[in-house]
């Protein structure tokens, strides 16, 4: 008989809470949250370390590893547990891969993001650097969690696809020159190149935040810089639009 829980309070519905509301949480558990039919298929398919499923009665659920853990509940207590305001219908928790990046980086094309603090922004970006195989995404510092259920859920499944590792600026930089590739900023200076006339088929690309863009010490890190040309009255693009730009022209 499936497990059933009803009771708001049950141990298992206020974790899930906890790792939807709290980033130390997750990480002090090592599990993530993540929402929606679609989404659990695609954790499914691609191994992503499922430990818990909770759904509806009226839900059909893909097939699971029989480790995994199946909890029904009902519709009222399904939205008081998920972060979605109409939930469709499953959810399920799953262990966060390890964060620190290897010792080097054995690809040719890696993105970087730099303070891009938007969970939506982070996931879209994951999603274009698995659309154009990038091998891999590093976050520093500022970052939004990878494992945010914003960010997981924007990047459409790419988040057990896509390598990512969270590690210092000082780190990435020794990861780069100890793998030979240059690292490349998004950014407008004088000295800045079309990034058309630079190539990227091997490199690592820093973007920095929407507001502020790369900071003092990563722009000083990077041994140039490139910008995307556009129309003059647009002064930037978003974060995410910068990489996936960049990345389609590393993967032309």
């Amino acid at each position: 008989m499936a497990e059933r829980i009803t009771s708001r309070a049950n141990p298992l519905l206020v974790h899930i809470r906890k790792l939807a509301s709290s980033r130390a949480h997750r990480y002090d558990t090592g599990e993530y949250l993540g929402d929606g039919v679609k989404l659990l298929k695609e954790a499914a398919r691609w191994d992503a370390g499922l430990t818990v499923v909770v759904h509806t009665p009226d839900t059909a659920l893909p097939a699971l590893p029989e480790t995994v853990r199946v909890v029904e509940v009902s519709a009222d207590v399904m939205r008081s547990i998920s972060p979605m305001e109409a939930p469709q219908g499953a959810l399920f928790l799953a262990r966060i891969p390890p964060q620190a990046p290897p010792r080097a980086l054995t690809g040719s094309r890696y993105l970087a993001l730099e303070g891009v603090q938007d969970p939506g922004n982070v996931g879209t970006i994951l999603r274009a650097a698995d659309a154009f195989r990038a091998d891999g995404l590093i976050l520093l510092p500022g970052c939004a969690d990878l494992y945010n259920h914003k960010t997981v859920r924007a990047s459409m499944g790419a988040v057990f696809r896509c390598p990512a590792w969270s590690c210092t600026l000082a780190e990435l930089c020794g990861l780069a020159g100890a793998s030979r590739l240059p690292l490349y900023g998004a950014a407008l200076r004088e000295d800045t190149a079309d990034v058309r006339e630079v190539s990227l088929r091997r490199s690592v690309v820093l973007i920095g935040s929407e507001g502020r863009g790369l900071s003092p010490e990563a722009l000083a890190a990077c041994g140039r810089t490139v910008r995307i040309p556009m129309g003059e009255r647009c002064e930037s693009l978003n974060a995410a639009a910068a990489a996936a730009v960049l990345l389609w022209e590393g993967w032309r």
